[in-house]
């Protein structure tokens, strides 16, 4: 590992390049750190730490966010933690709002500020996972040296985003280690077991948004995450997660104008008509089942006559 003034001068030199290294996502944050936010690679500077005030109103604005995650976070603890792995979750600024560490490596993280309160955005204290993950919106490795900040390269994090059931960044997952013994073999673990915690978070948030809808999810999906759709009774979608809304070119402006979900899945049948017909048919065979096939009992459930349910029956061939 270099020392803290090597790599300062290289961070300077990779930042200031044009091409081959200088072109990969971490000099690219290193950039970001020098240009626009104007941190110094050899300064020391501990993170911003929130006033007792301030900390509250954030934990009260992600409340209902760590309700949801706090099973998972508890899980994934009891995967690392004995590893002499931090886990920390923060909200959409990188603010530290719920940690998890044992004992013995307290010091050790509380002295790089890895705590409570804490804020961990690059504009803070430069490229690391929380910050660099939350800016870029996606998965984040950062191992030693790829921090910025020469104070930091002892650190070793993994840390995902963690969005909302419209797709919106509003927390981030992180597991690092200060342990010398911790190498790049074992960070592509620890990054799986990030990503999975955080996909199952995004999964209660989007539940507990559409407590009331029909769950759908999307088959095959190329992206990240779970690609999920909620639907009301009449096959609507009313929301979709971010996975979704990449496998499907679905936005806000096409849920609120009104989008069958049929359409989306491609489940729609062809000719007129049709449509309909599927429609009265399934809701035909449920009120059917729901009454153990009782033609009488159904036709009195649903207000028509009993020779009207029975043409309705032989015309979609509902017969048993």
């Amino acid at each position: 590992m270099l020392g803290h003034n090597q790599h300062a001068d290289r961070v300077y030199t990779l930042a200031n390049e044009k091409s081959g290294p200088a072109a990969s996502p971490i000099t690219a944050s290193w950039r970001r750190c020098l240009t626009k936010h104007g941190l110094a690679p050899e300064v020391a500077r501990p993170p911003e730490q929130l006033t007792g005030a301030e900390f509250r109103a954030a934990l009260g604005r992600s409340g209902h966010v760590l309700e949801e995650a706090t099973p998972e976070l508890e899980w994934l603890f009891g995967m690392v933690g004995k590893a002499g792995c931090c886990l920390v979750m923060t909200d959409s600024d990188g603010v530290v709002l719920d940690r998890r560490g044992v004992q013995s490596e307290d010091k050790d993280f509380r002295d790089l500020g890895l705590w409570m309160g804490a804020l961990w955005s690059e504009a803070s204290v430069g490229t690391n996972g929380i910050g660099t993950a939350l800016a870029e919106g996606r998965m984040v490795t950062i191992f030693r040296d790829q921090h910025f900040l020469s104070a930091n390269i002892g650190l070793s994090c993994t840390s995902a985003p963690v969005r909302d059931h419209k797709g919106r960044i509003v927390a981030a997952i992180d597991v690092s280690t200060a342990r010398r013994d911790a190498n790049e073999m074992i960070m592509p673990v620890l990054a799986q077991a990030v990503r999975d915690s955080a996909s199952r978070i995004e999964v209660n948030l989007f539940r507990r948004a559409y407590s009331d809808a029909r769950i759908v999810l999307v088959p095959s999906s190329p992206h990240g995450g779970s690609a999920l759709l909620a639907v009301d009774r009449d096959d609507m979608v009313l929301g979709a997660t971010r996975a979704a809304r990449l496998a499907l070119k679905l936005d806000d402006h096409m849920i609120e104008n009104g989008m069958p979900a049929a359409d989306l899945l491609n489940e729609h049948l062809d000719g007129d008509g049709k449509d309909l017909l599927e429609a009265e048919r399934a809701v035909l065979r449920r009120a059917l089942s729901r009454n153990n096939n009782n033609v009488s009992q159904t036709a009195e459930m649903l207000g028509i006559s009993r020779a009207t349910l029975h043409r309705k029956i032989n015309r979609l061939g509902l017969h048993s």
